[in-house]
């Protein structure tokens, strides 16, 4: 994958280790392995950022960065992803998440709406905390599989093509090389006996 591209959507390590947030955290975030962009870095917190994102739990960003530190992956990588779990699709995954965790315990669904709200979360959490942890965690496994292969086959695609481009370029340089050799030679080579011969009898 381009890593010029991805350093555009994720913020600059002195920025994440300046957030309030992760200040608690102090020497685990001078791991170089945390700001690696490398097939294995990025693949990894792909995985970690989505299995965050769909457990749905307060606190999901520091979710991320404790397995970020833990498997040693690429941590801004692993915060953005958080943001999947966003104000516009946190209802309808947190719906999909309790009816697939009621389907999978044999209960019914009964959170059909959802609020973004702490008196909303106080009344219906007891009734659905079992279909939303088992929900969480199927989806979230899910996902940060699909996510890991995914960027791993990504990345391999894109570093064959590159590959692949590069060693076209080089064989037109060393033909083209090849053509100016051969012209220049034709020029500088003296005619043959023959031909001289050929030229005097005409």
């Amino acid at each position: 994958m381009p890593r010029r591209l991805i350093q555009r959507y994720i913020p600059e390590p002195h920025k994440v280790r300046e957030e309030k947030c992760f200040r608690f955290l102090g020497d685990l975030l001078h791991d170089p392995n945390l700001w690696h962009l490398n097939r294995r870095s990025v693949s990894g917190a792909v995985a970690v950022g989505l299995f965050s994102a769909f457990i749905l739990i307060p606190f999901q960003t520091i979710l991320a960065a404790l397995l970020a530190i833990w498997f040693r992956v690429n941590l801004p990588v692993s915060v953005v992803l958080i943001w999947v779990t966003n104000p516009l699709t946190l209802a309808p995954i947190f719906v999909l998440t309790i009816k697939l965790g009621g389907l999978l315990l044999g209960m019914p669904a009964e959170a059909t709406s959802f609020e973004l709200s702490w008196a909303w979360f106080s009344t219906e959490l007891i009734h659905i905390w079992k279909p939303l942890l088992v929900g969480s965690l199927v989806m979230a496994s899910f996902f940060s599989t699909f996510g890991y292969f995914i960027t791993q086959y990504l990345w391999r695609r894109y570093v064959l093509q590159r590959y692949r481009v590069r060693r076209r370029q080089r064989e037109a340089r060393i033909h083209q090389q090849q053509l100016a050799d051969h012209t220049r030679n034709k020029a500088t080579t003296p005619p043959s006996p023959a031909d001289a011969s050929v030229h005097v009898s005409r």
